[in-house]
């Protein structure tokens, strides 16, 4: 198997960095260290420590937004007004897919998503890529259809909340020991249906007066 390129090395390197450290506590030198390349190389293939930072986090959630995606085409092909548990299941259930208990890459996303989530560096809030954009505006659309009663501010809110929640649940999951030696996947699958059951009654939630 040939060795990975620079740029896949530096992508490598971020990642684990970013996951560990957050943005600011992440430098240019320490990412080329980790990879093996010299200090100029984050210059040549991404332009600055933003845009790496903006390539990791797509290459880690595209295939999450993807699945997002072929899920809710899945419930539209059903039906034009999916149920909220639905919603959820379809936004939420992918994290799970991809950020198995017990899964190491999977709990190193799971900290990269809250770390971007709690970054206060304004280089962060550029991280959305198109992909990401695409996703959660189409299930705002569908969440808005199903919850026409809830402002557009506090469905964002929620809907960043799902995300958070995820998110955090994967990140100690790693840590923590299965409850009663469960493996992990039957883990995953009970922290996945607790999940879908908690983050759809937070969403079904009435308005905020």
């Amino acid at each position: 198997m040939a060795a990975p390129d620079t740029r896949t090395q530096l992508l490598d390197a971020a990642e684990h960095l970013f996951a560990e450290r957050g943005y600011r506590g992440t430098s240019i030198r320490a990412v080329t260290e980790r990879a093996g390349a010299n200090l100029a190389a984050v210059g040549y293939h991404f332009g600055s420590k933003a845009e790496l930072l903006g390539a990791v986090v797509r290459r880690v959630l595209e295939p999450i937004n993807a699945a997002q995606s072929a899920g809710l085409d899945r419930l539209l092909a059903r039906t034009p007004d999916p149920a909220v548990s639905d919603l959820v299941e379809a936004f939420a259930g992918p994290l799970f897919d991809e950020m198995p208990a017990g899964d190491e890459g999977g709990a190193r996303t799971s900290r990269l998503i809250v770390t971007i989530l709690g970054d206060p560096a304004e280089e962060v809030r550029a991280w959305t890529g198109p992909a990401e954009a695409t996703a959660r505006d189409r299930f705002l659309a569908a969440f808005a259809r199903a919850l026409p009663g809830l402002p557009p501010e506090e469905l964002r809110f929620r809907l960043r909340g799902v995300l958070t929640v995820t998110a955090m649940d994967r990140a100690d999951a790693y840590q923590q020991h299965p409850v009663d030696c469960q493996p992990p996947a039957a883990a995953s699958d009970a922290a996945r249906r607790w999940a879908i059951t908690f983050l759809a009654a937070a969403m079904s939630a009435p308005p905020t007066t």
